[in-house]
């Protein structure tokens, strides 16, 4: 625990940290938390599962003080990931007493607003913290620190602007602690703009490169899910996450792997939370082996013991891959990045290969037995005609 007490953290979050059997810091942790403490602005390039969420964390809860209303706001891109920090500060600030409420869309208003009237800290996605200032049920006039998650995942995904107008709300003075996985022309708008004299932390990557090996398949459109169920068949390692680039393939991915009898589920933004919820504590759990996801989805997840990736769907662009491999191959373990590249992936994977820092070598495909299956599509019937027994099913091969 010395290392972890030179850093200036309050016997409270020691004993917290303790309990977690935490014993040395990670080097985000090491850079961030003394100029955190400090309140200093600071723009800090770590990825998911670098131990962030403890570095912004030591100073919202060292500052923050109980009863006082809302003091302190976190907007992160996903609702999974607002759900994973929430859950996190608690435990940091388990012997400190302070109340904070996560907030995102899907679920209803009600519980939010009454948990907001309670809390010193919200965490949340800019969509419905928008929504709430709108109703006027959320007031930012106190915030003294203001966070901005995944900042890099959060411009992909179109939020700036609700972002910035969320900051307008926010008190000028204040501490504002960027987190991004990759900097950009937006990001550096945004210190600019909104930051005082930020002060950059930089780490290297969690992922251990000498540990990540990175190949891809060459293979036929037609023959790629068969290449894909033979490789997840013979993989007898840990957790593994399967990537698609809609919603839809993910679950006709998903529910024909589950045909041939493979513990597996997927995990998109056209599920409701609480099913989300759930899908993530079986697949932490080893409940399920595979999960299946978008890149919406799976953004901030940060699941221990991954290690494999798959892209059954190659991303457009290299940061997207590199946000996809970072789950595997950390704190020292091996995992594998792998790539089903067919006719339809070529101009992404070209783009994601422009990056001449990713090391991806091409594996020759194996010789397998193509597999065929039915996909069930239901007709929609004449609402005229109710007392209708019988309803066929149309029955549509997919060649995946």
């Amino acid at each position: 625990m010395e290392h972890f007490r030179k850093l200036g953290l309050s016997e409270e979050i020691l004993k917290a940290i303790k309990d977690l059997k935490f014993s040395i810091p990670t080097a985000i942790q090491e850079k961030a938390i003394p100029l955190v403490l400090q309140g200093k602005d600071i723009i800090g390039n770590a990825a998911t599962g670098s131990g962030k969420t403890l570095a912004f964390a030591a100073g919202i809860i060292e500052k923050v003080k109980k009863h006082e209303g809302v003091q302190a706001l976190i907007l992160t891109p996903t609702r999974e990931l607002a759900d994973q920090i929430t859950q996190s500060l608690r435990t940091f600030a388990r012997h400190h007493g302070l109340t904070m409420q996560d907030v995102y869309g899907g679920v209803g208003m009600e519980n939010q607003i009454r948990g907001i009237i309670k809390s010193e800290v919200i965490i949340g996605t800019p969509g419905r913290i928008l929504d709430h200032l709108t109703r006027g049920t959320l007031n930012l006039s106190k915030i003294h620190i203001l966070v901005l998650d995944e900042a890099d995942r959060m411009v992909d995904m179109g939020f700036m602007p609700d972002v910035e107008q969320i900051i307008r709300a926010c008190p000028t003075k204040r501490q504002t602690l960027l987190f991004s996985a990759t900097t950009s022309q937006d990001i550096e708008y945004v210190a600019r703009k909104h930051m005082n004299n930020p002060i950059y932390v930089k780490v290297e990557s969690y992922v251990d490169p000498s540990k990540l090996r990175q190949y891809y398949y060459d293979v036929d459109e037609k023959m790629k899910f068969s290449l894909l169920y033979h490789l997840l068949k013979e993989d007898k390692s840990g957790l593994i996450m399967v990537f698609s680039n809609t919603r839809k393939n993910a679950d006709v991915i998903t529910q024909n792997l589950k045909n041939f009898g493979l513990k597996v589920a997927s995990i998109h933004g056209g599920l409701k939370q609480n099913k989300r919820n759930a899908i993530m504590k079986r697949f932490q759990d080893e409940n399920i082996k595979i999960l299946v996801c978008t890149d919406v989805a799976a953004r901030g997840l940060d699941i221990d013991d991954v290690s494999h990736i798959y892209n059954y769907d190659s991303p457009k662009t290299s940061t997207e891959y590199i946000h996809r491999i970072g789950r595997t191959a950390r704190a020292g373990k091996e995992g594998e990045a792998i790539s089903l590249i067919s006719n339809r992936d070529y101009l992404n994977f070209q783009e994601v290969c422009s990056d001449k820092s990713l090391k991806i070598s091409r594996k020759e495909t194996p010789r397998i037995q193509r597999v065929q299956f039915q996909f069930i599509v239901r007709k929609r019937f004449d609402r005229m005609r109710p007392n209708f027994s019988h309803k066929p099913n149309n029955f549509r091969r997919y060649n995946l």
